[in-house]
């Protein structure tokens, strides 16, 4: 709870009660921790908990109690309904030892999540604060959707709790308090243990030499403040546009905040499954997010028709992750409607030779953002850099909401260098071999008639279905080999996995290792 607080920045004095589960509330440590604070604990029933849509819920918890998140949902719940509070106050702080997740505020206020759950061994901890709103205004926070909408698992009419795949292309506008871990990524499969890496999409053997060299150097030069001029310079000449179409970025997540932040939208929607990290940003804003979910059937390729025409905001990745599908520049260009914002995540386009499809640098496109990132190809991830290209209104805008100095000078000097005709030429030769190598794995993975791939996949990464995958992958860690879990992604399930392209000697050792893992299932 105390490291909960210093995130916020705020003391112990500024909390104004515990929430949490109705039946944890008498439990000695949430008990104790109370009367430490001087507040009281209040306990929600599990349908009340239920009923409440958190930004980032998990499927544990959600089968225990019914609830996507006990601690973030406790926490909103309270905040949204304590009397007499201020916004300057902290009314909600929740500890939920093995779980947590947000809840919804009254009409006159609303409650927004100061601080997403925090997990230790023992205890799952949120912290959310009750917000004012004036009569004229909509509260986009967090909202208790329906008593319909709530349920608690295994009661008879309770959808399951890990959704499958929708049969259509589909849009679904409600607010989500699926089991979808939004903010599940690849480098969780592989923290802390040594395990062959086939989970995260950073290039291996990165970054080169040569750029090592480069990053190092200029840290003699970390004295003064970051200077992105001509970083900004290389990368707009390197889409041949004007400096004032590009915005210098701490990798592309950070790119997706300063869109959820700094953009109006009444309507926004992903296009999934792609990465989460987009919708993960909006829903933060407290924004209500629609999905357009692409079908299995149709392998999962764009059907522009399928995005409803009031979206004011569209985002969709190309080639899409995990899909590792490649959409025609012609499909998402058709996406753009004057008054919309259509956001293109081109984080692996540089891993497709000759970028074919690529919407970068084009200026005929009404409302178009291009996402880049220089972590996956380079193998950067740890130095944050990325980039947006966007009309100049647009950057101008993403520009007021980014702090000052938000990219390191080592990133500076990099994105600079990454941009040279050489690098240019290294990343297409790159690329090229990268296709040789995908078209190995996919060989060897046709061999076995429990996998099922994703035909024509062109980033560097392939999704397979096997029947039963999360008990693969788990077989598959016993054997030194991390895969990507798909459950996180909308529109995937347990069936599903996410493998990193590799060099030829680790896909054969792979494949290997899911012969075995496969006969160990039986």
């Amino acid at each position: 709870m105390d490291a909960v607080l210093r995130e916020a920045e705020l003391s112990r004095t500024a909390v104004r009660s515990l929430g949490t589960l109705d039946a944890r509330a008498a439990e000695p440590g949430i008990a104790g921790a109370a009367a430490l604070l001087g507040v009281p604990v209040r306990g929600f029933a599990a349908e009340e908990l239920a009923a409440v849509s958190v930004p980032h819920p998990s499927a544990r918890p959600l089968a225990a109690t019914g609830t996507a998140s006990v601690a973030e949902a406790a926490a909103l719940l309270a905040a949204g309904t304590e009397p007499g509070t201020d916004a300057g106050a902290v009314p909600g702080v929740v500890v939920a030892p093995g779980t947590g997740e947000p809840a919804a505020p009254p009409a006159r206020a609303r409650a927004v999540l100061l601080v997403p759950k925090r997990k230790t061994r023992r205890a799952t901890c949120a912290l959310a604060a009750s917000v004012p709103v004036r009569s004229h205004e909509d509260a986009p926070g967090a909202r208790l959707l329906p008593r319909t909408h709530g349920y608690i698992a295994g009661e008879p009419g309770s959808p399951p709790t890990i959704p499958t795949p929708h049969t259509t292309a589909a849009m679904d506008m409600h607010t989500h308090t699926d089991a979808h871990d939004l903010r599940h990524h690849g480098d969780a499969e592989v923290r802390d243990e040594k395990l062959i890496d086939l989970a995260v999409n950073v290039r291996t053997d990165t970054p080169p030499d040569w750029l090592r060299r480069r990053i190092a150097d200029s840290l003699t030069g970390l004295a003064a403040y970051p200077d992105g001029r001509v970083a900004r310079a290389a990368v707009a000449e390197r889409h041949d546009l004007p400096a004032d179409r590009v915005l210098l970025t701490a990798g592309a997540a950070e790119a997706f905040v300063l869109l959820a932040r700094a953009l109006p939208a009444r309507r926004p929607v992903v296009v999934h499954p792609q990465f989460t990290e987009p919708e993960a940003a909006l829903r933060d804003a407290g924004h209500a997010v629609g999905r357009v979910l692409l079908r299995e059937e149709d392998g999962f390729r764009l059907d522009p028709a399928a995005v409803p025409e009031d979206a004011d905001l569209v985002v969709i990745g190309n080639p899409t992750n995990p899909t590792s599908v490649l959409h025609p520049a012609a499909s998402i260009a058709a996406l753009a409607r004057p008054g919309r914002t259509l956001v293109v995540d081109e984080a692996f386009m540089d891993a497709v030779p000759g970028e074919r499809e690529s919407l970068a640098g084009r200026t005929d496109v009404p409302g178009l953002v291009v996402l880049r990132s220089l972590t996956k190809t380079w193998g950067l991830a740890g130095l944050r850099i990325g980039y947006v290209l966007a009309a100049p209104g647009t950057i101008a805008d993403l520009e007021r909401a980014q702090p000052l100095w938000p990219v390191s000078t080592p990133a500076l000097v990099a994105a600079e260098a990454c941009m040279s005709r050489a690098a240019l030429a290294e990343a297409e030769h790159a690329a090229h071999r990268i296709g040789v190598e995908r078209a190995h794995l996919l060989a060897g993975l046709a061999e076995f008639d429990e996998v099922r791939t994703v035909a024509g996949a062109e980033g560097p990464f392939v999704l397979v279905r096997i029947d039963g995958a999360d008990a693969v992958r788990e077989r598959l860690r016993s054997l030194g080999f991390a895969a990507r879990r798909g459950d996180t992604f909308p529109g995937l399930d347990r069936n599903w996995l996410r493998l990193a392209v590799r060099d030829r000697a680790t896909t054969n050792r792979f494949l290997q290792a899911l012969d075995q893992a496969l006969l160990m299932g039986g």
